[in-house]
Parts: C-alpha cells; structure tokens; sequence
C-alpha cells in the first residue's frame, strides 16, 4: 500500500534544518506605519475615563455611557474619513446605538420629579425628611387615592356611625376638630392623620366604628387613601410600609399630647418630634375604646383633660384615666 500517496503532508527530509530568520522575518513588523489621526487617540481616551470612574460617584453609570458614546461617535469618524474602513464603522455604529439609549435611559430616570402643588408642603415636612424619594412618594399618592374637601361643619366621621374600614386620610389644608358626645378633645391640622388612632387600632379587629366626632372647623382639604388598597400597595414595598408605621406611630404620638393639653397649636405641634412607643397608641386606643364602654366616662374624660402638659404631670393624669376607665397600669408598664 502506497503511503505516501494517501498523505497529503510533505515529508521533511531527514537532516533538515528550518531557516529561522526567514520565519521571523514574515511574522514580525519590518516597518511600523505612521500614527493614526488624533480623532482616533481622543477616542480611545474617552474610552479610558470612563472605565477609570469609580463606581462610588454617584452619575457614573451616566457618565460611562455618556463618555462611551462619544467614543464610538469619534472611531466612526475615523474610520470613514481618515481609514475608510467600513467593518470598523459598522461595528462601532452598532456600539453607538446600544449605549446611546441606555445613556438616555439613566437620564431619563434621573429625571425631576414634579410633585403637585397641593402635596408638595406634604412632602417636605413628612416624607423627605425620612429620605423617601420623589418617585416612590409619587407612585403612594398618584394611584389609589383622591384629594377631597370639606366645608365648614360637615363632618368626616361621627361616633357610632361611621366606619373605620374604609380610608385613611391626611389633612393638607383647614384645621379639624375631634370630639366624643360634645366634649372637644383635641384639633387636627395641616400635614397631620386624621384617622391615625382608628387605622392603628383596627388592623387586627375589622367592623368597627368611629368612637369621635371629627368636624371640619374650616374650609378643609385633605389625602385620602383607600386602606384596603393601601394595606395591599405597602406590602409591595417594605421600605415604605415601616416609613408609614413611623409617621402613624408619631402622629398617634401628637394626638396623645392633644389629649392632655387641647389647647395645642399647629406650631407647637410641630414641634414635637419624638419617637412613638406601643404605649403611645395604645393610651388613645384605650381612650377611645374605653370611653364608648363606660358609664362615668364623662366624669373620667374631664379628669383627663384637666391635666397639663408636664411630663410628671401627664403621668398622673395618665394614673388617673386608667383607673377611672378600669385599665390595669400593669399592662400599661408591660407595653412600656
């Protein structure tokens, strides 16, 4: 059988010995042509800072884009004018494009959020404080909720009659006033719940009903979510859902302090910044829950609201309600 027929190597003779000059000669460089154009070192420069900004700036993804951009713009230059290479324009064309929208893109969501005129005052003193952004803050009150008015006198919700399941509200503008069976027990205003304590006190007991009176003393304006809605929305967003659980804690908090001094303005009340504790909310839970059970509450009610607003003060007459309306200060002392 014929071998050598079938290969279609070459043989090296025996004894053969490869000229290397010659192979390094058709591999390497014998002459280095002239330097590109400048448009393609301006190029590559933007290439280069781009890579090099650190990701803790906080437009860097804006400005790679941005800068890689202005690359492939320069190296299509190039290339059609100065090396008429089509591969090299087409090939950077496609770059351009691909981070051309994802540059308008990071724009784009860096853009302004404007915020309506009505909740901007909202915003500012309640929200931005705790670091929620404008668009999270645009998406909580943009869907699932409506702005609505209240003349003078007309009531928001009556005692015994009035459901607690339905909304929770937010007043923007006007001055409400609360009472239980004609004895005034605090003011609401701007930028403040209105219905914080019933919100706190029915997400576990479904069905009840309103134990105050809330009256417009103004002209009023206020935010209101629908709460089944709500509840579902702040699921979603957790960050959200303990920023709420703050704001309500407080607001319970303020209304706590209405309690006991109800000649409390809105400037003072502004003033006050404190953290709320499980036993803020549960004194006006069990103030309002207890009054509706008990006989002598007015008797009880007038206690309480002869108090002042020291904070040793507060705790008698705390001492005071409590044993009035037959609640153990054990438990009080154990949720504090």
């Amino acid at each position: 059988m014929d071998t050598t027929a079938m290969s279609p190597l070459t043989v090296t003779p025996p004894g053969f010995i490869p000229d290397s000059n010659a192979t390094l000669n058709e591999t390497a460089c014998e002459n280095w042509k002239e330097i590109h154009h400048l448009v393609f070192h301006v190029a590559n420069i933007c290439f280069a800072v781009g890579l090099v900004i650190p990701t803790t700036l906080n437009l860097h993804m804006i400005l790679l884009r941005g800068l890689l951009t202005i690359g492939c713009a320069l190296f299509i230059i190039w290339a059609t004018l100065y090396r008429c290479a089509l591969d090299i324009m087409i090939w950077n064309s496609v770059f351009l494009v691909v981070n051309l929208l994802h540059f308008i893109y990071l724009v784009y969501k860096r853009r302004p959020i404007k915020i309506e005129k009505e909740l901007s005052s909202l915003y500012k003193r309640m929200f931005e404080p705790l670091h929620v952004p404008p668009e999270l803050f645009q998406r909580l009150t943009g869907q699932f909720c409506n702005i609505q008015t209240l003349k003078t006198g007309q009531a928001y919700a009556a005692e015994d009659k009035t459901s607690v399941d339905d909304r929770l509200s937010i007043l923007l503008k006007g001055k409400m006033k609360v009472s239980y069976r004609g004895h005034f027990l605090h003011n609401i205003y701007p930028c403040a719940f209105i219905d914080s304590p019933e919100f706190r006190s029915t997400q576990m007991n479904r069905g009840e009903k309103f134990q105050v009176t809330i009256v417009a003393d103004d002209n009023c304006k206020f935010l209101c979510w629908s709460r089944e809605r709500l509840t579902y929305f702040l699921e979603s967003e957790p960050f959200l859902y303990e920023i709420f659980k703050y704001l309500i804690g407080k607001d319970i908090t303020n209304k706590l302090y209405s309690l006991n001094d109800p000649t409390l303005n809105d400037k003072a009340s502004k003033q006050i910044d404190r953290q709320p504790s499980l036993c803020s909310q549960l004194s006006v839970m069990q103030m309002r829950n207890s009054m509706a059970s008990t006989s002598d509450s007015e008797d009880g009610l007038q206690m309480f609201l002869r108090g002042t607003s020291s904070a040793s003060s507060l705790r008698n007459n705390q001492q005071e309600f409590y044993n009035a309306y037959g609640v153990s200060r054990l438990q009080h002392d154990v949720f504090c």
